[in-house]
């Protein structure tokens, strides 16, 4: 457990950071009547140093206080949920609030250890949008993508749009960037089944999806280009999905949400 004397050294954001993270544990322990009183006093000490005056409003300290003053009142269940209060307070008042069934390490970054990882690759030919890539990464995090490969022509990874719709999963799965001449020629070397998600093709239900092999997502407007195709109808050829609305196509993002959880089922 990091000192006070070391927190107090940290740089603002740095503190704060880690005084979130550090009662995030404190309210797992506090479950189990595991917490250290001795030390939340202390971490509650620390609500009106510089760090956390340089980096929390006026009402979020004044909100702060009232919660700091309530924790030695409380016990176990009713402790945990004060000291979870404090945590996405802190995380809130940074910016970069995470889901509580997030696996994270000690830094409070996702735990990339956790995730289940199979031989399922992907291809994004050209998708434009931050939004979308953003999604596909955060549903290939859930689903064991291994990797991502990103044609030449789509939104960046390190766009600010893709890494907040990604839920910083865009460091928990592997990636790259290549022109289509250098993905043709990577695929050769991989050699392994190929398959596009576009329309007119074997419904997903009956598809027979590989245990190793590479599924290849098109762009919003023109799906997969005549290359990639090619190369996925040498090959396993299309997979398509059932629909019965007025539209007539998915969100790309969707689709591919539903493609990696019927891959990741097969």
């Amino acid at each position: 457990m990091i000192t006070i004397a070391k927190l107090k050294t940290l740089k603002d954001r740095t503190c704060v950071r880690k005084c979130a993270l550090l009662f995030h544990q404190q309210a797992t322990l506090a479950l189990r009547n595991q917490h250290e009183p001795v030390y939340l006093a202390a971490l509650t000490g620390l609500f009106d140093s510089p760090q956390f005056r340089s980096v929390l409003g006026e009402s979020e300290l004044a909100r702060l206080a009232g919660l700091g003053v309530k924790l030695s009142l409380l016990q176990e269940a009713e402790l945990a949920v004060a000291c979870e209060d404090i945590h996405y307070l802190l995380l809130q008042a940074l910016g970069s609030d995470s889901a509580d069934w997030d696996f994270v390490d000690e830094e409070g970054n996702l735990d990339s250890s956790q995730r289940t990882i199979l031989d399922h690759i992907l291809v994004l030919d050209r998708l434009r949008s931050p939004y979308n890539i953003g999604s596909i990464f955060r549903s290939a995090d859930s689903f064991g993508i291994q990797k991502i490969y990103l044609v030449e022509g789509c939104a960046a990874v390190d766009h600010p749009r893709t890494y907040k719709t990604s839920r910083g999963c865009t460091r928990t799965v592997e990636y790259e960037v290549l022109g289509e001449e250098a993905m043709l020629a990577r695929l050769k070397i991989l050699d392994l089944p190929l398959f596009a998600l576009e329309t007119g093709g074997t419904e997903l239900d009956v598809f027979p999806f590989p245990a190793k092999g590479i599924g290849v997502i098109g762009s919003e407007e023109l799906g997969v280009s005549p290359a990639l195709l090619g190369a996925c109808e040498a090959s396993l050829g299309r997979l398509s999905i059932a629909q019965a609305g007025t539209k007539g196509s998915l969100n790309v993002a969707v689709a591919a949400g539903i493609m990696m959880h019927g891959w990741f089922s097969a």
